[in-house]
């Protein structure tokens, strides 16, 4: 366990982001930034009452204040707070439209989120390397086209797919604060696992916990019943849980386990709407959280399970070696993908029944 005074950002950081959605609330209300489901019409809704979106605001205050006094200043770091800001930025003009009952072309924001992680990849935040399961390490520093390596194009990859994945995984209330803190600490909990510390895992595990810490006082207000709405804006929070997950060596495994489930929901979700047709952008309610809630389970009940197994994988992981944790994804992807096609069963029999 880390010592006491390396958990001070997280701490902070959760402090200030429940002050900030505290003093915030009526300000956004005030700027009409409003999900309102009688005016905004979307396949995946679920709530019936008018509710502030625009949670981003609070989560970049919080964490961006918390790095400024915690996180050093360099080319990197300045890199992935420009490119987070981006990330808001288009999520808070997407927030509003949605208020209007119109959206920012999900095509463009595929883009913004390209553009975001060009900008970080760009500043040296790349995978060197990644752990052969069956022995030995696979180096992925050479380059490719010019200087872009390897690791820089699986970096760039990581950084959107989890941007987006993330993005989907906040159906019901509370579920996405959750995986995102659960997530976030688990990574600083690696990043100091190491006898010696080098700069950048120091920043990493702050960063981590930083993010942790702010998910926590969001997850404040976010728990149902939610009295704000995440919105597009906390993007930029995915951005930086990709980042900290590659900044220093060891932990994409394990932050792909932790993220399992949503991980692997996301990737039935683009293929079930490919097979079917549509566009992967294409919005539906046959997310897992969606058919859950069919079978009866409530809002509260499914973000205690994502949390539940992201917490079970998140341990399990910080403590498997590189072999391992190949075979215990492959027994996540069983097990999920295997629910996923039960439930989806389940949801079309009683619907060619009724």
């Amino acid at each position: 366990m880390p010592e006491l005074s390396t958990l001070y950002p997280l701490f902070i950081a959760f402090i200030l982001t429940i002050a900030a959605t505290h003093f915030l609330l009526p300000v956004i209300k005030h700027f009409g930034l409003i999900d309102d489901p009688k005016i905004h019409k979307h396949p995946a809704i679920l709530h019936e009452r008018a509710t502030p979106r625009g949670g981003g605001i609070p989560l970049f205050i919080g964490i961006f204040i918390t790095a400024f006094f915690f996180i050093p200043i360099t080319g990197i770091t300045i890199s992935i707070f420009i490119a987070s800001l981006l990330a808001l930025i288009i999520g808070i003009f997407d927030d509003k439209l949605n208020a209007e009952s119109r959206d920012v072309s999900p095509y463009l924001r595929f883009g913004i989120n390209i553009l975001c992680a060009v900008i970080i990849v760009g500043s040296g935040v790349t995978i060197p390397f990644i752990t052969n399961p069956l022995g030995g390490i696979l180096m992925l520093n050479e380059p490719l086209f010019l200087w872009i390596t390897i690791g820089d194009i699986l970096s760039g990859i990581w950084i959107v797919w989890v941007m987006n994945m993330l993005n989907w995984s906040k159906g019901v209330d509370g579920q996405m604060p959750g995986i995102v803190a659960i997530s976030a600490f688990v990574i600083g909990l690696l990043s100091l696992r190491f006898p010696f510390l080098d700069a950048t895992s120091l920043i990493d595990a702050k960063l981590s916990f930083i993010i942790a810490g702010a998910a926590l006082g969001f997850l404040m207000f976010n728990f149902y019943p939610a009295k704000i709405f995440p919105g597009y804006g906390a993007t930029f929070m995915y951005l930086l849980l990709a980042v900290v997950s590659i900044l220093s060596s060891a932990k994409l495994a394990t932050a792909i386990l932790v993220m399992g489930v949503p991980i692997i929901d996301a990737l039935f979700t683009i293929f079930r709407r490919i097979l079917s047709g549509k566009s992967p952008f294409w919005h539906d309610k046959k997310h897992l959280h969606h058919l859950l809630l069919k079978l009866g389970y409530s809002q509260r009940q499914i973000a205690l399970f994502y949390w539940a197994i992201s917490g079970i994988v998140g341990t399990i992981a910080l403590t498997l070696q590189s072999k391992s944790k190949v075979f215990a994804l492959l027994v996540l992807l069983v097990i999920v993908g295997g629910g996923l096609l039960f439930l989806h069963f389940i949801v079309l029999n009683e619907k060619d029944s009724a």
